[in-house]
C-alpha cells in the first residue's frame, strides 16, 4: 500500500486571520477596561458628593430655672361631654359636623317627634273636655243654690218641708265637690300637657356648653338613646363636643419625684407635633391620690396662654423647672437636640450649618433636658446644628440638607 503524502504547507495560518483574532481581543480588552474606568469615575464621582445631614435650631433656654423633672402626657380638656338623647327615638336631622363652632345651647339634632305631638294633642283635647265640663257643673251649682235660698225660705215660713231643704242643700254641696273634682282634674290635664310638651322637646338635642365639635357620632335614621340597647344597633350618643378654653395637659408622674412638683410651678411644655415650640405653663393641681399599679400621681398643667395649634389628646413633653435659676446657668444659655452634640476627645463640639457648608464650634455644656442639652457657651439663639453628624465630618465641608 502506497504511503499517503502530507503537505505541511496546509498547516500555515495566513497572516490576514491571525490579524483577525487579535484586533477581536483588543476590543474586548477595551470595551472591559473602559467599563471598569467608568464604574470607579463614578464611584469617584459618588464619594466626592456632599454628605447629606439633618438640622435643628438652638433656642433660648426657658426662663425660670433650670428642668428639675421631665415628663410626658397629653392633652386634655376639662370640660368635654358627649351629647345624647335624653330619651329613645330615631334621628331624624343632625345639624352639626366635625370641626364646627358651637355656643351653648344651640340645636345639634332633632328626632322624630311624632310621637310627642300626638300625645301633646291628646293631653291639650282632655283639658278642652274637662274645661267644658267645669261650666256645665258651674251653671248647674248657681241654679242649685237659688233652688237652696227658695226652700230656706219656704221653710222659714213653714210651707216647705225639711227633706226638701236636705235635698236642696244636698245637691248644692254635690255640685261643689263636683266642681272641685274638675278643677283637680284640669290640673292634671295640664300636668299631662305639660310632660307632653317636655317630650317634644326632648326631640331637640342642644349644646350643653360652647364649644368644638371633634366627633359626629350618629347619622340620620339611626336609633338614638341614653342607654345601650344591646346588639350594637343603637347608638348612645350623637357628637362629642370639647371646651376649647378648658384645655390642659395632664401626666403621670412617678411617685418617687413627685416632691419635686407643687402648685404654680413654672412648667415648659414641648407638644410632638411642634418639637420647637416653648409653651409656658404652670402646675395647676395635683391630684391627691396615686395608682398603685403605675406608682404615678396624676399632675394637670395649665396653659399661660392658649393657641389654635393646642388641640385635644395631643401628645406633649414637659419640664418641671425650679423656681430659681442654678449659679451654672446662664441668661444667654440655649438648647439643642443632645443628638447634636458630639465628643472629640473630650471636647464637645457642635457643627452650625452656614450658607451649603458646616462650622465646627467647641462648646461648653450645661444641665441636660430630656432630650434637649443646655449649652453655655458656643452657640447662640437661632443658630442652625447638624444632628447626628456622619463620621468624617470636617470644617468648612459642604453637605445637603435632608
Amino acid at each position: 500500500m502506497a504511503a499517503e503524502h502530507f503537505d505541511l504547507s496546509d498547516l500555515k495560518i495566513e497572516d490576514r486571520k491571525r490579524g483577525g483574532h487579535r484586533a477581536r481581543w483588543l476590543r474586548w480588552f477595551a470595551a472591559v477596561l473602559g467599563a471598569l474606568l467608568l464604574s470607579f469615575g463614578s464611584l469617584a464621582a459618588w464619594k466626592k458628593r456632599p454628605p447629606m445631614v439633618e438640622l435643628a435650631t438652638a433656642q433660648r433656654r426657658p426662663e425660670g430655672g433650670v428642668s428639675l423633672l421631665n415628663a410626658s402626657g397629653y392633652v386634655t380638656p376639662r370640660r368635654r361631654a358627649t351629647v345624647a338623647a335624653k330619651i329613645t327615638g330615631l334621628l331624624k336631622e343632625v345639624l352639626v359636623e366635625e370641626g364646627m363652632r358651637v355656643e351653648e345651647g344651640q340645636q345639634l339634632a332633632t328626632l322624630d317627634a311624632t310621637d310627642a305631638q300626638v300625645r301633646l294633642a291628646s293631653a291639650e283635647a282632655d283639658r278642652k273636655a274637662t274645661e267644658a265640663s267645669l261650666a256645665d257643673l258651674q251653671v248647674n251649682l248657681a241654679n242649685a243654690e237659688r233652688d237652696l235660698d227658695r226652700y230656706t225660705r219656704l221653710r222659714a215660713e213653714g210651707i216647705a218641708t225639711a227633706q226638701s231643704l236636705d235635698t236642696a242643700r244636698t245637691n248644692v254641696d254635690s255640685l261643689r265637690a263636683r266642681i272641685a273634682l274638675v278643677g283637680e282634674q284640669t290640673q292634671a290635664a295640664e300636668a299631662r300637657i305639660q310632660v307632653a310638651r317636655q317630650d317634644l322637646d326632648n326631640c331637640v338635642i342642644r349644646a350643653p356648653f360652647a364649644g368644638l365639635v371633634v366627633s359626629k357620632d350618629a347619622q340620620r335614621g339611626e336609633i338614638v338613646s341614653p342607654v345601650s340597647a344591646g346588639g350594637g344597633f343603637t347608638r348612645t350618643g350623637i357628637a362629642t363636643i370639647v371646651d376649647m378654653n378648658s384645655l390642659e395637659i395632664e401626666v403621670d408622674v412617678n411617685e418617687t419625684y413627685i416632691a419635686r412638683v407643687k402648685p404654680g410651678q413654672a412648667v415648659t411644655a414641648i407638644l410632638d407635633a411642634y418639637p420647637e415650640w416653648q409653651i409656658p405653663a404652670k402646675v395647676r393641681t395635683i391630684i391627691p391620690t396615686a395608682d398603685r399599679q403605675k406608682a404615678t400621681v396624676k399632675v394637670r398643667i395649665a396653659f399661660d396662654r392658649l393657641d389654635p395649634r393646642i388641640l385635644p389628646d395631643m401628645g406633649v413633653k414637659v419640664s418641671f423647672l425650679a423656681q430659681q435659676p442654678s449659679a451654672k446657668s446662664a441668661s444667654g444659655a440655649v438648647l439643642v437636640p443632645s443628638e447634636a452634640i458630639r465628643n472629640e476627645a473630650g471636647q464637645s463640639v457642635v457643627f452650625l450649618y452656614r450658607e451649603g457648608r458646616v462650622e465646627r464650634h467647641a462648646v461648653r455644656l450645661g444641665t441636660a433636658k430630656g432630650n434637649d442639652q443646655e449649652i453655655l457657651a458656643g452657640v447662640s439663639e437661632g443658630d442652625r446644628v447638624v444632628l447626628r453628624s456622619p463620621p468624617g465630618l470636617q470644617n468648612g465641608q459642604p453637605v445637603r440638607l435632608q
